[in-house]
């Protein structure tokens, strides 16, 4: 039984809460236009085949954008201090209950050291090979949990790789495979 250390959900607003941390509120209303333009964008893309998508990503960021800047406003904060955000606090703490109910759940059902994993969100990116019949098919994207890039590739063409699956047995290829969440120089 996998136990996730976070949720996708839960990396994207985390990071967020993050890279606020100490920013005054011209700084964060310059992020929560940035978070705008990045959800309007994706709303634009071809639809996922997964719930967890750049859509998802992008809104539940600007979302959370969005709240610290209302919550500033409200608060008068000159700059964001991440524990005087209930919300956030709030969102922590219903982290480590999910956890403990998760790995509670599996000592229930017989494992006896649940693992807990740090997994990442990749973006996986296809092109069409040579021989695909539809040449100027936009290329499929999904996100995927996984705990490397190589998982990453490895689940989605299994997911995805056979016939009739969004790869269409083997028109196209796996280009790429980023890491989306945590994004580059989120730590936690």
């Amino acid at each position: 039984m996998l136990i996730y250390e976070y949720l996708p959900h839960e990396l994207a607003r985390l990071g967020v809460v993050a890279s606020a941390a100490g920013l005054d509120r011209h700084h964060v209303d310059a992020q929560v236009r940035l978070a705008r333009e990045r959800a309007d964008k994706a709303r634009t893309a071809l639809p996922e085949p997964h719930h967890l998508s750049e859509l998802y990503i992008a809104q539940t960021r600007c979302l959370q954008w969005e709240r610290i800047a209302d919550l500033m406003a409200k608060e008068q904060m000159a700059a964001y201090t991440p524990s005087r955000d209930v919300r956030a606090v709030r969102y922590e703490q219903q982290r480590l209950q999910r956890l403990m109910v998760d790995v509670a759940e599996a000592e229930r059902s017989g494992v006896r050291s649940p693992e807990i994993c740090r997994h990442r969100v990749y973006r996986v990116d296809a092109r069409p090979t040579a021989g695909c019949p539809i040449p100027d098919t936009p290329a499929p994207v999904v996100h995927l949990m996984a705990a490397s890039a190589d998982e990453a590739a490895e689940r989605a063409w299994a997911l995805h790789g056979k016939d009739g699956g969004l790869y269409q047995g083997g028109s196209y290829r796996i280009a790429s495979v980023e890491q989306v969440l945590p994004e580059p120089g989120e730590i936690f």
